[in-house]
């Protein structure tokens, strides 16, 4: 079962029913060499799903000392597939290791 990793509103059960039709089951982690920047978000759908203007990205920084906490959610294939839809033009999906030594999917900036 593929991880996914949500360190914004992915975390929200509205979106979680809205995008896949389940409350997700997770676990904190945490995520090395990253930090967060803030995107404006103008795809209206995304906009009434989250009921948010900024959405948190991630930003590769290289630096071991950054940290970005969320949450590692199994998922599956088919859901990876709606998240890629729920997620705006802005982000792209790459696989990478957590502080857990977990591997799963993060959505970053382009």
């Amino acid at each position: 079962m593929p991880y996914l990793f949500s360190y914004g509103t992915l975390q929200k059960e509205e979106v979680q029913i809205e995008t896949f039709g389940r409350i997700l089951q997770g676990e904190k982690d945490i995520l090395k060499g990253y930090k967060l920047k803030m995107l404006e978000i103008t795809d209206p759908e995304v906009l009434r799903k989250s009921n948010q203007k900024y959405h948190p990205i991630l930003e590769f920084s290289g630096n071991a000392d950054d940290e970005v906490e969320g949450v590692l959610f199994g998922v599956t294939n088919e859901e990876i597939l709606q998240a890629d839809e729920y997620e705006v033009d802005d982000y792209k999906r790459i696989e990478t290791v957590f502080k857990s030594g977990k591997v799963g999917f993060i959505y970053v900036g382009k």
